[in-house]
């Protein structure tokens, strides 16, 4: 099972985050206490800029949920399509090629899914399998990868694709000025990644070296599922998120990453490739000390978070990119793929450069 080539997509609006602050206090002029805050909350996200859906005045105007999902429908359909052809380039493949698509987001709906929209956009071929999953939020982009890669294990000479496409800030609710809304106004941006896995027999067949996945865990955290996700109204999405969420990264996962890993001969210092969702500096910091890391090791997701903000599934796809451009640390050598999500839960992919 080979990882082929990933792709990223980004809508043309871009602001640095003294800018979108700025248009946030003018939204919330009439409410001081929340205004005071807002400019810590901001900085303490370590966010330097964002890309968003929309024009960044289009988010003072009133709409409805209904209203803001009909753009979400719009830009994924655009930037997912995006995405995913410049992934099926890089791999040297075209939309024919593809077996199966499978289909993340957290942050809209659409029935056909946006997995049929984008067969219809790209002429995908009539017997392709569609997979759309919602509701993984955060850990979605390294499920999709997993789940892409149980595909092509069963079929290994099927080409199958993921497509990730997060739009946070069309769930901005101007009447919310709790901590929990305040921060995802500074943290959370827009963004799409698409990821071409070729089952071991198509990538002989095609020469397709790309990283090799060589297994996948998927961990569950019972009782749990009040940390983190939405909770869901007439007026949308509303963002669910505990402090509880980097002390559950810092405890549990070290604990399940060493497990995983001796289970395939492996430590944590046989890993030269750490590839982390960049959740937010505190999620971010906390897996750096549970695993017992350094800055530099977790150095893709930083890059992440600084540059285009926390974007849900799509964030540790967009963190496996800035790996994969930095190039190779060695033939053979290990890397952990690793998100945490809604649940909580938490998935892990093991690949070898090759």
């Amino acid at each position: 099972m080979k990882i082929a080539s990933v792709s990223t997509a980004l809508p043309p609006y871009r602001y640095d985050q003294d800018t979108i602050r700025q248009e946030l206090q003018k939204i919330w002029s009439g409410r001081p206490s929340a205004n005071g805050r807002l400019k810590s909350l901001h900085e303490n996200v370590r966010v330097s800029q964002r890309y968003l859906a929309l024009p960044l005045e289009e988010y003072a105007k009133p709409r409805t949920f209904g209203e803001a999902n009909d753009h979400w429908i719009r830009v994924s359909q655009e930037l997912g399509e995006e995405a995913l052809r410049g992934a099926l380039e890089k791999a040297g493949l075209e939309p024919k090629d593809v077996d199966a698509i499978f289909a993340v987001s957290i942050t809209g709906i659409a029935s056909p899914s946006l997995d049929a929209r984008l067969a219809n956009r790209m002429s995908l071929r009539s017997d392709v399998k569609r997979i759309p999953i919602f509701g993984l939020g955060c850990v979605g982009g390294a499920a999709g990868i997993a789940r892409a890669a149980d595909y092509v294990k069963a079929y290994p000479d099927e080409v199958a694709v993921l497509v990730s496409v997060e739009l946070c800030s069309l769930n901005f609710q101007q009447g919310d000025t709790s901590v929990a809304n305040m921060i995802s106004t500074g943290l959370f941006g827009d963004g799409a990644a698409a990821v071409v896995i070729v089952g071991e027999r198509r990538a002989k067949q095609l020469g397709i070296a790309g990283l090799k996945i060589v297994d996948t865990r998927s961990v569950f955290y019972h009782d749990t599922e009040d940390v983190m996700g939405w909770k869901i109204s007439e007026r949308g999405f509303d963002i669910v998120l505990s402090p509880d969420v980097p002390v559950i990264a810092r405890e549990r996962l070290a604990p399940d990453v060493d497990k995983f890993l001796k289970s395939r001969g492996l430590d944590r210092k046989d890993i030269k490739s750490w590839v982390c969702h960049p959740g937010g500096p505190k999620v971010l910091s906390a897996i750096r000390d549970g695993l017992e890391l350094s800055d530099e090791d977790v150095r893709f997701a930083w890059r992440v978070l600084d540059q285009q903000g926390n974007l849900s599934s799509t964030s540790v796809l967009m963190a496996l990119n800035e790996a994969i451009e930095e190039g190779s640390p060695g033939k053979g050598a290990p890397g952990l793929l690793l998100a945490m999500g809604p649940a909580f839960c938490s998935e892990l992919v093991l690949f070898e450069w090759q």
